[in-house]
């Protein structure tokens, strides 16, 4: 299916009237990456933007929520937090076939492969710890003082993240995989008490920030931000640690000291020193709910691929990826119900 390509004449129309400055003429090109939503460079004679829309066509009904992504970068921009500067909202599908919204374009570079074969071993050291002090200062922002208040609901996090992804796979479901279904049961009636209540950004992972020689620019993707536990968070980038080393964030079984890397246990320390929250000896449970929720994720890009709307050329071969995660998932789900 050849995906239906934006309207650039009244896209055009509507960053003249929206975006200060904004001047043609402009040239827009997708990125390659921006999985879930599509993402654009705007070339203007004005300087650089980035375009984030959702998906054309059929959607989960509170998946691409790129309304709330606004409003959680307006929100954290002014505080300092390493965010792009956020322009306009357009709430109005009619203009280009979808709400989106338009940022700066920040200066740096995202890294796919957590090894980061391109630097020295200080460098690497340095931009790990940024990734995990990041992490902790937004987890230590007063959602309240930042009017973010209402940003999440209510209640434990992982109750309603549970229900949310279990509900999000269901609509999804192509396949009958058993360790799925006992995660299913599982997580449910093994619920950890909540630590407290942050902004979660719900996706953090070294290739979700941008560097720019080594210092961390800005933290993108914010889709899946809400209010709830920050270990949701910290144990999700945890993960890394976790995950092999085949090229993609994962570092399990490289020589991290010889790399500079810092090992699962500095970040742990380094994480509850900075952020006041402990999540030593606890990780186990928090994994397996991090690969059910990814299985529910990455089902869901499954789906768009045999629907014909998933946005990434790579979307078929992470679709292949879902058998995977469950099993992982049950297996720190094991480990989290024997401890």
């Amino acid at each position: 299916m050849t995906e239906q390509a934006v309207d650039e004449a009244a896209l055009g129309r509507w960053l003249e009237a929206n975006v200060d400055g904004f001047r043609a003429p402009f040239t827009l090109e997708k990125f390659s990456w921006g999985q879930s939503n599509p993402t654009y460079r705007i070339a203007a004679a004005s300087g650089d933007y980035v375009l984030r829309r959702k998906p054309f066509g059929p959607l989960l009904p509170s998946a691409h929520a790129v309304d709330r992504e606004y409003r959680l970068i307006s929100a954290l921009h002014p505080l300092g937090f390493p965010v792009a500067r956020p322009y306009a909202f357009c709430g109005d599908p009619g203009v280009i076939g979808a709400i989106f919204y338009v940022m700066e374009l920040v200066l740096g570079r995202a890294y796919t492969n957590g090894a980061l074969p391109e630097f020295e071993p200080a460098k690497r050291r340095g931009m790990y710890e940024q990734l995990v002090d990041t992490l902790a200062d937004l987890h230590n922002v007063d959602p309240e003082a930042a009017g973010l208040g209402d940003f999440g609901k209510p209640g434990n996090y992982f109750e309603r993240q549970v229900a949310r992804w279990t509900k999000q796979y269901r609509d999804s479901q192509t396949d009958d995989l058993p360790e799925m279904e006992r995660l299913i049961e599982f997580l449910p009636k093994s619920l950890p008490e909540q630590s407290r209540v942050s902004i979660v950004h719900g996706d953090y992972r070294i290739d979700n920030v941008l560097f720019a020689d080594g210092k961390l620019t800005a933290v993108l993707d914010w889709e899946l931000a809400t209010l709830g536990d920050p270990v949701a968070d910290f144990s999700y980038l945890a993960m890394q640690w976790m995950m092999p080393a085949d090229g993609t964030a994962g570092l399990a079984g490289l020589d991290l000291k010889t790399l500079g890397i810092p090992s699962l246990e500095k970040v742990v320390q380094r994480y509850s020193a900075r952020s006041g929250v402990p999540v030593a000896g606890q990780l186990d449970w928090y994994f397996a709910y991090n690969l059910f929720r990814l299985a529910g994720i990455v089902q869901g890009i499954k789906k768009r691929v045999i629907d014909g709307t998933a946005s990434s050329a790579k979307a078929s071969e992470m679709a292949e990826r879902v058998p995977m995660l469950a099993s992982a998932g049950w297996s720190f789900a094991e480990k989290a119900r024997a401890a």
